[in-house]
């Protein structure tokens, strides 16, 4: 049974997992889908009630049958590398090759219809509110007189964009800023505007969540820092991530925020004020964790190749008796 990992060919986190899958002797075909047409191939078959399904990538052949698990790691559009490449083809190409592995029987990280709806910075909010971990008032708004009330119930506020991208090709990060006092609100009204209560923190923490498992580092803030350089991202402090242990409650509320969001993998953003407590930023559902790993030696590229290499819940429903069970 083999891995399927969907992303680009520059993933060096990819590579970081790849190495583990490799290492335990698991098979590996690694995708990318703007390949698709002259770089990779598929073809799926449907007869006589049955279904039968191939990819082609890189010299490899692979069964739909035979996939364990498909990791959707940093996929490029299908089908952009083609020589006329078009909106049509690239709709086409995705409709036929997600359209089959979502036939396969075969484990996601994460499936696509649960990625597509955790990208919502809104709903993320909102989910994470009501798995009960701490969230700073925000407001995302169109209306001016909107944002200069939340700015008088809270003075101390940070912007950031809603998609977390830049308008540009390809989009980059922009960084969370943090909003002047005498801020005119008037540009609000032509595209909405996340602001946000600014947590004095602390620290930075980022939890990374595979299946259960919670692997949690923190940043401290140092003591000297410039106050308005709060998007840890962009910071020039160069303190390294240390190991954290993760509090009860947000361990609960965290898993919780994975089941219902139905995702196998999240990385999450908090930020920790002078009481210790961790306000959820954001999840990621595709995050790096290679910085953090560097930093901190937590085994999360293992951690990761593991649950990709449990067997698919097809295949572990065929082996089924009377002392095996299915693994959830």
């Amino acid at each position: 049974m083999t891995v399927l990992i969907l992303t680009n060919d520059e993933d060096v986190t990819a590579d970081m997992v790849v190495v583990h899958l490799n290492a335990s002797g698991v098979p590996v075909v690694r995708l990318d889908p703007a390949d698709l047409i002259t770089g990779a191939a598929l073809s799926g078959e449907y007869v006589h009630g049955t279904f039968r399904g191939h990819l082609w990538s890189a010299g490899r052949l692979v069964g739909m049958d035979g996939l364990r698990s498909v990791w959707v790691r940093r996929p490029g559009a299908p089908a952009t590398r083609v020589t006329e490449p078009s909106a049509w083809l690239t709709e086409e190409s995705s409709q036929a090759l997600y359209g089959m592995l979502r036939s396969s029987g075969a484990r996601w990280m994460n499936h696509p219809d649960a990625a597509r709806r955790a990208r919502h910075k809104p709903w993320q909010l909102r989910l994470a509110q009501g798995c009960g971990l701490p969230v700073p008032a925000t407001l995302i708004t169109t209306f001016p007189q909107a944002a200069r009330d939340f700015a008088e119930r809270f003075p101390d506020l940070v912007v950031k964009p809603v998609s977390g991208a830049h308008p540009q090709e390809p989009p980059r990060a922009v960084p969370t800023s943090r909003v002047a006092p005498d801020a005119d609100f008037t540009a609000v009204a032509f595209g909405p505007t996340l602001l946000q209560r600014r947590i004095a923190k602390r620290a930075d923490i980022r939890l990374t969540a595979v299946g259960e498992r919670l692997l949690a580092a923190r940043k401290p803030t140092a003591s000297d820092a410039d106050p308005d350089e709060v998007d840890v991202r962009f910071a020039a402090d160069r303190t390294p991530w240390r190991c954290a242990d993760v509090p009860p409650r947000v361990a609960e509320g965290v898993r919780r925020y994975l089941r219902e969001a139905e995702l196998a993998y999240g990385a999450f953003d908090f930020v920790e004020d002078a009481d210790g407590t961790w306000w959820f930023l954001e999840c990621n559902q595709s995050g790096q964790f290679g910085f953090v790993e560097a930093d901190t030696g937590q085994p999360i590229a293992l951690t990761i190749a593991e649950w990709l290499a449990r067997p698919a819940a097809a295949d572990e429903r065929r082996r089924v008796n009377g002392t095996t069970t299915t693994v959830q």
